[in-house]
């Protein structure tokens, strides 16, 4: 296995086009442990850590621009007011050491259907941006994800950053574990309340062959919530609108029978987390004054 170690970006570009089965490696707290097991023996490791601007952000007007390498514990020291649900997410990641090497860039690169990140970015509407010695291109979350541990990406490709739309209302996320740190997901739901478009976003982990969005329960709550002036009303959402939207929540999982939990209790369990984040998220809503009867 040979060692590539770019000192800057052209140069991370110019090697992962003369080598395109070289894997990436920045927090290494994915691909390590599939070489360490054996698991994995590729055959250009492709060092990303001498590249300062992967591990920088810049918060703009609309956006987050996330560099692929910001440790989760920068952005839950630094990002919690614009990207609340990413910030909930990172706090949920393995342990304080792992938080401190890994981030975003990787969950995406790896594209496992547990990765944590991932319910939030696709709640909060995330593009990524990726380059090549071809140019640059920003692929839109909804679309990156491809199959089981597959993604979007050219082979020549690497991810520079992510871009998140700042939080204009209450985001939420929710993660089922075997225990409180150190475990992969059993299943994990994100929810992003956007105000301005009055619509909501969700984001689903470990429960299906990708992350995926609960397409269908966001169309019945967003109609619910349009049609029975909940917006700006700012009233208690009704029991029957948050037991349809858990229960078409649940029934966008695809998931399977593993080790760390069943299909069944995967589809349970998201149903109840969809219930719960639609709750916490909706209470932020109302308390935070932008409704008539908050103003009132």
């Amino acid at each position: 296995m040979d060692f590539l170690r770019p000192a800057s970006w052209e140069e991370a570009l110019a090697a992962k086009a003369e080598h395109p089965t070289a894997v990436p490696i920045a927090g290494g707290t994915d691909i390590m442990v599939e070489i360490n097991f054996d698991h994995r023996r590729p055959e250009f490791l492709l060092d990303l850590n001498r590249i300062t601007e992967l591990s920088e952000w810049e918060v703009g007007e609309e956006n987050v621009r996330l560099g692929a390498s910001v440790p989760y514990a920068r952005i839950m020291e630094n990002l919690r007011t614009e990207l609340p649900g990413l910030a909930l997410a990172s706090h949920t990641v393995a342990s304080p050491q792992i938080r401190n090497r890994g981030g975003v860039g990787g969950n995406l690169g790896t594209a496992s259907p547990a990765g944590d990140a991932h319910p939030a970015l696709l709640a909060a509407g995330a593009e990524v941006e990726v380059e090549s010695v071809r140019g640059t291109r920003f692929i839109p979350i909804d679309v990156f994800y491809t199959g089981v541990k597959r993604n979007a990406l050219a082979a020549d490709e690497l991810i520079r950053a992510v871009h998140i739309k700042k939080a204009d209302g209450p985001q939420q996320y929710s993660k089922v574990g075997t225990r409180n740190a150190m475990v992969i997901a059993v299943c994990a739901f994100g929810i992003a309340l956007h105000p301005e478009t009055r619509t909501v976003r969700t984001g689903i982990g470990s429960a299906a062959p990708t992350p995926v969005r609960a397409a269908a329960a966001e169309e019945f709550l967003n109609a619910a919530l349009r049609e029975g002036g909940f917006w700006d009303s700012g009233k208690i959402i009704t029991p029957s609108i948050a037991k349809q939207f858990a229960e078409l929540a649940s029934a966008a999982c695809n998931p399977i029978d593993d080790v760390r939990g069943t299909a069944k209790y995967r589809r349970h369990a998201v149903g109840i987390m969809a219930r719960r984040t639609l709750g916490w998220t909706w209470e932020q809503y109302r308390g935070s004054g932008r409704t008539l009867e908050g103003a009132a």
